[in-house]
Order: structure tokens, then sequence, then C-alpha cells
């Protein structure tokens, strides 16, 4: 099969590419990012992701035989909003209707919803009603908060427990989230391509925490445990903009704070992934939270 994947060269495409050459399959990638370092040594062809041009993209997706699509943004920054992700993604969907692809493997996230206040939550749901709306046989997957070697969140906390003698909070840390590995997301979307039947399925690891709890888990496990403690939201999220100015990033946003505390991390699904935070933890202890992960750097 030719299969087009989003992203191949970033995060969750990566590892969902690598699933599929396992599989022998040929790969291509849609990316704004063709400068960046290849990690299949030319194995993937990458083709230019460009919205303003649908017919560009139809004739890229052109011959597929699926399309496994992770774009998405995770803030604002100038015209890359996540409204704008939400027009950019009809635009896609569409130009996969175009080229006549037969299945799309689409990533959301938990909990979305079209009534929700969270620009983050409303338009992933608007982009599942494209995905389903589009007449092609589809799979959803709806992961939590993702883990990895590249990951964001966990790294940074970890990052910050290294550097900080305290580590402040919001809220109290009672609310909860399921991290769930990148590879095991990548392994259910790489088993949804070769799927016919229609599903949305939650992607999930079998770990549930209160924020504080993982947070105690990961400042154990690289011999870094610190103080907790607990602030009152905005505050939590002034300091980290401001730590924010040191890095040149945004740490955390203001719809992050208001996901995590809506308990919107969690599923009420059974988990379909089978990787423990606490061994991928110990596993990488030596090297997770040495350096900052940057977002900015990553997408701009």
């Amino acid at each position: 099969m030719k299969i087009a994947v989003t992203g191949a060269f970033s995060y969750s495409g990566k590892y969902i590419a690598k699933r599929l050459l396992e599989k022998g399959e040929e790969v291509v990638t849609l990316t704004n990012h063709p400068d960046r370092p290849d990690p299949f040594g030319g194995k993937v062809k990458a083709f230019p992701l460009n919205f303003d041009d649908p017919d560009e993209l139809a004739a890229n997706l052109r011959g597929a035989d699926a399309f496994v699509n992770t774009y998405w943004v995770r803030f604002d920054k100038g015209k890359n909003t996540q409204p704008k992700a939400v027009e950019n993604t009809r635009t896609l969907i569409a130009a996969a209707v175009k080229a006549g692809v037969k299945r799309i493997v689409h990533i959301s996230i938990a909990n979305p919803s079209a009534n929700s206040h969270l620009p983050y939550y409303w338009g992933k749901a608007a982009n599942e009603t494209t995905v389903i709306e589009s007449g092609i046989s589809y799979a959803i997957l709806r992961p939590t908060v993702l883990f990895g070697k590249e990951d964001i969140l966990i790294n940074n906390i970890a990052w910050l427990l290294r550097r900080l003698p305290v580590f402040g909070m919001p809220g109290d840390g009672s609310y909860r989230l399921s991290p769930v590995y990148v590879d095991d997301l990548a392994e259910l979307a790489a088993d949804a391509v070769y799927k016919e039947e229609n599903y949305i399925w939650d992607a999930v690891g079998p770990d549930e925490f209160t924020f504080k709890e993982m947070v105690g888990l990961i400042g154990s496990t690289i011999g870094k445990k610190r103080l907790t403690l607990p602030l009152p939201p905005r505050l939590a999220l002034f300091a980290a903009q401001f730590l924010s100015l040191f890095v040149g990033d945004v740490m955390l946003t203001p719809e992050e704070v208001d996901g995590l505390m809506a308990n919107l991390l969690v599923s009420n699904e059974p988990p379909r992934c089978k990787t423990r935070l606490k061994d991928w933890l110990y596993q990488n202890r030596a090297t997770v939270g040495a350096r900052y992960a940057s977002e900015l750097k990553r997408h701009f």
C-alpha cells in the first residue's frame, strides 16, 4: 500500500510512519518542515503541506490508499490559529476525497466537544465532523496526553524539577490525567489503516494519576523529588508565562490549564495502550528533562 502521513518528520507522525515502514508499506509525508532532519534515510518522500493550494494537496495525495492525519496546532501564533487549523483540515480532507483516498486515520483528542468554550476542544470536534462527513472510510483515535522522547509536557515538568527547588501547580493538583505512550498510539494508528469499519476510539494508557501524583512520580524517578506548591490557577499560569520569557517558548496556555483542571485528559473507555509511564520514565530517567523541549522551535 501507499500511505500518506502528515508530519512524519515531527512527533506522533514519525512513530506512525516508522510502524508503517516496518510493515513494508510505501510512506509519503505532507509537511510544513521539509528541511528537517530525515529520520528515515530517504525512505519517506516529502511533499509540501500547502493549504493555500488545494489542487497541489490533492496531487500530493493522489495514489495513496490511506491517509493518516496528525495535523493540528497547539496554540495560536500569528495567522497560525486553531480556528484556521479547522479550516485547513477541511481543505486537507477535501483534497483526500478529490485524490481518491480510500481510508482516513485521524488523530484527534480525548473529550472533544462542539459546545466547549476551549478552541482546542471544539476545533477537534469540528475536525472529527469533517472526517465523518467526508464519505471516506475512517478511524478516529482520541489520545489524551502523549509521552515519549520528544514530548513537551512530561519532559518539561522533569526539566523544571531538575532546576527548581519547588514545583508550582495550578490548584491542588487533584485533577486527573491518563498519559499514553506515543508509540502505542502509533501502533493503533498503523493497525487502523488496514481495517474497513468506521470507528472512534479513545487511545489511553493503563495509568490514571492525579496531576500531583504524576509530578511526584516524575520527580522520584529522576531523583529530583520536590515540594509541590498549590497555586491559584492564574498565578500558576503567570509563573509559567514568566519562565517562558527565559526559554523563548510558550510553556503553558490558559486553555491547557482549563482543560487539565476540567479533567479532560482522562477517558471512560478501557485502556487500549499498554505502556506504563512509570516503566518508561525509569528506562529514560537519565535523559527525560535533561533539555528543555521547545514547542516554538519544533513548529516555527
